[in-house]
C-alpha cells in the first residue's frame, strides 16, 4: 500500500476544490481540514469546518491549498497566516500571481517570519474524474520538496507539468484551464446542428458527445500528434475534406480559435492586477 498523502489544510472545496479534494481520497489522504462553506460533510476522519477560526492553531499541515474563489482570498489570509508560517501554500485562484499573493500573506505574517512558499496551479475540471492537466508555477522560496509534494497531490487527478515563467500562465488558462468549456461547446453545436438537420434529438446527442469523447480517448491512446490524427480520418476528397475546408479557412477555426484564446488570456492578466512596468 502506498504511502498516505500528508494532512492538508484545504480552503475552499467547491468544484475545483472538491475534485482534487476527491482524487485525494482515492489515493489516500491523512487527516485533513477542510474549510468551507457549503459543503455538507466529508468523510472521517477529515474534519469539515466553517471557517479557518475553527481549525485547531495546532494543526500542522503538509502543504496548505487555497482553492477559495480570487476575488474572495484576501478575506482569509489573515486567519491562514499562523499555518503558512510553517506549511507551503499551493494555490488554484486564477489569476492571482505568486507576487501579488506573497505580498498580501507578507502583511499578515508576524514579524521575522520568513517570506512564505507558494506554488501556484492551473487545473481543470477533468480533474474531479482523474483525467485532469494541471500546469505549475513555483519560484523561491519554494523548495524541491515543496515541488514534489505539489507534483504527487496533482498528479493524483491527471497530468501535470511545470513553467518556469510565470507570464506563461495566461496562456496556460486560456487553452487548459478554460479548455474543456470549447470541447463542450464543439459537442453542444455538433448536437444542435444534428437537431437542425432532421436528427432525432436523443440520437444527435448521443452521437455528438459519443465522438468527442471517443476522439479523446483515442487521441490519449494512440499517442500521434493532432495533426497526424485529423489527417487519418480525411479521404481525399471526401465527407471530411469538404467539412475542413470551411472550418480551416483563414477566417474560420484558425482565427476565431486564436482570437479567442487572446481574449481569455487577456482576461487572466486583467483577473492578476495592474502588472509591473519594466
Amino acid at each position: 500500500m502506498s504511502e498516505l498523502l500528508p494532512p492538508l489544510l484545504l480552503v475552499g472545496c467547491g468544484k475545483m476544490g472538491g475534485a482534487m479534494f476527491d482524487g485525494w481520497l482515492k489515493e489516500g489522504l491523512a487527516p485533513s481540514f477542510i474549510v468551507d462553506r457549503h459543503r455538507d460533510s466529508v468523510p472521517p476522519p477529515h474534519q469539515l469546518v466553517r471557517s479557518l477560526d475553527a481549525v485547531p492553531a495546532s494543526f500542522r499541515p503538509g502543504m496548505i491549498v487555497l482553492a477559495t474563489k480570487p476575488q474572495k482570498v484576501d478575506a482569509v489570509l489573515p486567519a491562514l497566516a499562523p499555518f503558512a508560517a510553517h506549511a507551503p501554500v499551493l494555490s488554484v485562484l486564477a489569476g492571482r500571481t505568486v507576487e501579488s499573493l506573497a505580498t498580501a500573506l507578507n502583511a499578515c505574517l508576524p514579524a521575522g517570519s520568513g517570506a512564505p512558499a507558494i506554488i501556484r496551479a492551473m487545473p481543470n475540471t477533468p480533474s474531479a474524474i482523474g483525467q485532469g492537466m494541471t500546469v505549475c508555477y513555483a519560484p523561491p522560496p519554494a523548495t524541491s520538496a515543496d515541488r514534489r509534494l505539489c507534483a504527487r497531490l496533482l498528479s493524483a487527478v491527471g497530468e501535470v507539468a511545470w513553467i518556469d515563467h510565470e507570464d506563461q500562465m495566461d496562456m496556460v488558462t486560456a487553452i487548459s484551464g478554460s479548455g474543456p468549456a470549447y470541447v463542450f461547446l464543439l459537442a453542444e453545436l455538433l448536437e444542435q446542428v444534428g437537431i437542425n438537420h432532421g436528427l432525432p434529438a436523443p440520437l444527435a446527442r448521443q452521437i455528438a458527445r459519443q465522438t468527442v469523447a471517443g476522439s479523446g480517448a483515442l487521441m490519449q491512446a494512440s499517442g500521434l500528434d493532432a495533426a497526424t490524427l485529423r489527417q487519418n480520418v480525411t479521404s481525399p476528397g471526401g465527407t471530411t475534406q469538404q467539412a475542413l475546408a470551411v472550418l480551416m479557412a483563414p477566417d474560420a477555426w484558425p482565427a476565431t480559435l486564436d482570437a479567442a484564446l487572446a481574449a481569455a488570456a487577456r482576461r487572466a492578466r486583467e483577473l492578476s492586477g495592474p502588472q509591473p512596468v519594466s
